[in-house]
């Protein structure tokens, strides 16, 4: 993977549901046959950023994708022939079993299906929590959403919750437009389509910019379109996307001096265990729909066909079946 230390063997996967089999000694959060999501980063509960309600940024467990071992002992639990195979984020999910720290796990209501709910544990919450949690959308106001993949899309579905009149999508691909319908995008813009900057054409559209904006790419041209396409005043702009590790954010300082914000997000400011049992929950209560982000199901013999539908941007989200 591009900008990361190559770790090799390793197990792949970070977004899943599943059922605790065993737990090691003083685990007393979870216990066998409770029904989890697994987290790329954690909730220690006993560091400043866990303790702050401010923070989802947690000191012990937070993302390390070149760490391939297990935090307590620096030793990996899987192998092969006597040798390591390293884990991936601390989840490691394409595997049948795996074995995390407990911090990174999220007890949930039994009751929720594990093939539906499971894409909750990383882009769905991400993108709902960035506009919910962060951007705040007053009701009625007009929210840009950058990027249509399904970051973007549960950021579109946050906008929608909240009660925004207007969503925008902008994306250089025209075909994603008709599914974004379904989300709660109601007007779109493909930057390919108009010689002006597409901030400019947005400002145009809304009379001085728009309320807020979600931008969900990584691209960096996007993130400072998504700034500077804010109205001055109270314009707020949330960054979700990952940039390239070389990439500057340039723009013009009067941008911030006209009162427009820009913020950024990571896991949508979901703290994992005590945040995901809730979005759960809206689920189950039937205010969040998480089947139409679902375009697929393999079983996992056929893992590759999920990756060449993505390859191909033939779906949003494919679930990946343990079958025994």
């Amino acid at each position: 993977m591009e900008g990361q230390t190559p770790v090799f063997p390793r197990i792949f996967g970070h977004e899943a549901g599943g059922i605790i089999g065993s737990v090691g000694e003083g685990v007393t959060d979870v216990a066998p046959g409770d029904h989890v999501l697994p987290v790329f980063t954690g909730e220690c509960k006993e560091c400043p950023h866990c303790k702050s309600a401010e923070s989802n940024m947690c000191d012990l467990l937070r993302i390390n994708t070149d760490r391939g071992v297990m935090i307590g002992d620096g030793k990996s639990r899987f192998s092969i022939n006597g040798k390591p195979i390293y884990h991936f984020v601390g989840t490691s999910t394409f595997s049948e079993y795996t074995v995390m720290h407990v911090g990174c796990v999220a007890k949930i209501n039994p009751e929720a299906p594990l093939d539906k709910v499971c894409v909750l544990s990383c882009g769905i919450s991400t993108g709902l929590g960035a506009t919910i949690n962060v951007a705040k959308p007053p009701k009625g106001s007009t929210v840009a959403i950058f990027g249509l993949g399904a970051v973007g899309l549960a950021a579109a579905e946050g906008a929608k919750i909240a009660g925004a009149s207007r969503i925008i999508g902008v994306d250089l691909n025209p075909s994603r437009f008709e599914e974004a319908r379904k989300f709660g995008c109601t007007e779109f813009v493909n930057p390919k389509d108009h010689k002006k900057p597409v901030q400019q054409i947005l400002a145009e559209m809304t009379n001085g910019g728009v309320d807020r904006s979600v931008e969900c790419t990584g691209n960096i041209n996007a993130m400072i379109q998504a700034f500077e396409c804010v109205h001055d005043g109270w314009g707020v702009a949330v960054l979700v996307g990952v940039p390239h590790k070389d990439a500057e954010f340039k723009t013009h300082p009067m941008n911030f001096l006209n009162e427009r914000t820009l913020k950024g997000t990571f896991f949508g400011s979901y703290k994992p265990r005590t945040d995901l049992p809730n979005v759960v929950e809206l689920y189950m209560k039937k205010e969040l729909e998480v089947e139409k982000f679902i375009t697929h199901s393999v079983p996992f013999a056929e893992i590759n066909k999920a990756f060449d539908l993505m390859a191909k941007g033939e779906g949003i989200r494919c679930i990946i079946r343990m079958e025994n």
